[in-house]
């Protein structure tokens, strides 16, 4: 196999690694080693339409650098691997009026975006059978908590997780996490809350709660079952957030296959929310997606629902497991009713291969805000248009344009949105 000069200066890194491992069993652990670079340039503007915001807009533009490198593992009865990440941002554009999308830190005192930000992250991991524990880096994708990856570069958490798929059709994960990295940060902090949504909260005695809103100690853990060839698949996750809440969800997808080009696919959610210590935090969350697909085109309604004291929580910035979490809201505030109605379309069905179009409107009444205060509403409008080469010098280029309207009673207000995304990952190995 031959490398590039920098697959093989990443090969390098793991030589501490490495050179405790025995000749014969280190193969693996280099022949079945990936490594990309992707470059990732962002653009994002929020245009604030409210008459109490702070600042008109917010506008940035940034480059990201995000390296991967993944080992394979070690032969013998237990394999072992190291995963290492590095990404980094450098800021193109930014005045000290038009910061804050996220895209790049902000100063506490000039609130100027640095000219740029890194972060450094490695992972250990050890394989038995059909088991994978990792300890370190970690970007989870699970129900209870899922790393964002909306701006520039990835959110990660520093924690220990075991996969296991030791049964036919079953997957468990279980896990703790301690520390968090955000997308726009270099520092490695406590877990954070997200805040009730930003919503307010019926419990009177909140004002008065000694919690924290963060956390050292995040536990995690759930089953998935895919009942064989049926299109049925169901799910359970357990969540604690010590000191602020613990959660419990189901969720269950069902897909029937009329023929070769229709399809029905139903997806059922339910969550439970209950505090931890004087948090206040008390919600059950009901979101469901019907979906049918004809051809390169499918129709999607959605409803969601939110009761209880308080919104929906969960850790803040991670992707929540909502069907109605969209670009800007989650639609998850206290009391909260919302419905979607969706569509997709993928262009090669007219010979365009490579061209997508996404649009969808989301409506969310019945808001608590307050005792004795009238319910609030809120709307949002989503466009993506995405195009990846398919030949050529720019093959696998990617281009996307995601553009927003939000007009709410709850946080902020009446914002106009555009992002302009171009991806381009490099193998390197």
């Amino acid at each position: 196999m031959k490398l590039s000069p920098l697959a093989r200066s990443i090969s390098a890194g793991t030589l501490a690694v490495a050179l405790s491992i025995p000749m014969a069993a280190q193969a693996a652990f280099i022949e079945d080693s990936k490594a990309s670079l992707e470059l990732r340039n962002f653009y994002m503007n929020r245009d604030f339409r409210h008459e109490t915001a702070t600042q008109s807009k917010a506008e940035e533009w940034a480059q990201g650098f995000l390296l991967r490198y993944e080992s394979g593992f070690t032969e013998g009865t237990v394999g072992v691997g190291v995963d290492a990440y590095g990404f980094t941002g450098f800021k193109l554009d930014s005045g000290g009026g038009t910061a804050g999308t996220d895209l790049l830190p902000r100063g506490q005192t000039s609130k100027k975006a640095p000219s740029s930000y890194g972060s450094l992250g490695g992972t250990f991991k050890a394989r038995l059978s059909e088991s994978t524990l990792k300890a370190g880096t970690l970007m989870p994708k699970v129900p209870t908590v899922s790393s964002g990856d909306g701006r520039l570069i990835p959110q990660t958490f520093r924690g220990v997780m075991v996969n296991s798929q030791e049964v036919e059709n079953l997957t468990a994960n279980i896990g703790r996490l301690d520390r968090m990295k955000q997308r726009n940060s270099t520092d490695s902090a406590p877990i954070l809350l997200n805040g009730f949504s930003g919503n307010t909260s019926k419990r009177s005695n909140t004002s008065t709660r000694t919690n924290k809103g963060e956390t050292s100690k995040f536990d995690f853990a759930g089953v998935n079952y895919a009942w064989g060839d049926t299109g049925l698949s169901t799910g359970y996750n357990y969540a604690k957030f010590y000191g602020e809440y613990k959660q419990h969800i189901l969720n269950g997808v069902y897909t029937l296959q009329i023929d070769d080009k229709q399809s029905l696919k139903a997806d059922l959610r339910y969550a439970k929310t209950n505090e931890d210590g004087n948090s206040g935090i008390d919600n059950k969350a009901i979101s469901s997606m019907l979906t049918y697909s004809l051809g390169h085109s499918s129709f999607g309604l959605g409803y969601q629902k939110m009761s209880g004291d308080t919104g929906y929580a969960y850790i803040q910035l991670t992707d929540p497991f909502l069907t109605n979490y969209v670009q800007i809201r989650d639609f998850a505030a206290t009391d909260e009713k919302s419905w979607q109605a969706r569509f997709d379309y993928n262009f090669a069905g007219l010979g365009i291969p490579g061209l997508n179009l996404m649009t969808r409107y989301v409506r969310g009444n019945n808001i608590y805000m307050g005792a004795g205060q009238s319910r609030g509403k809120e709307w949002e409008r989503d466009t993506d248009i995405g195009y990846v080469f398919q030949e050529g010098s720019l093959k696998n280029l990617g281009v996307k344009w995601r553009n927003s309207t939000l007009r709410s009673d709850i946080s902020l207000r009446k914002v106009d949105e555009n992002r302009l995304i171009v991806s381009y990952t490099i193998p390197l190995m």
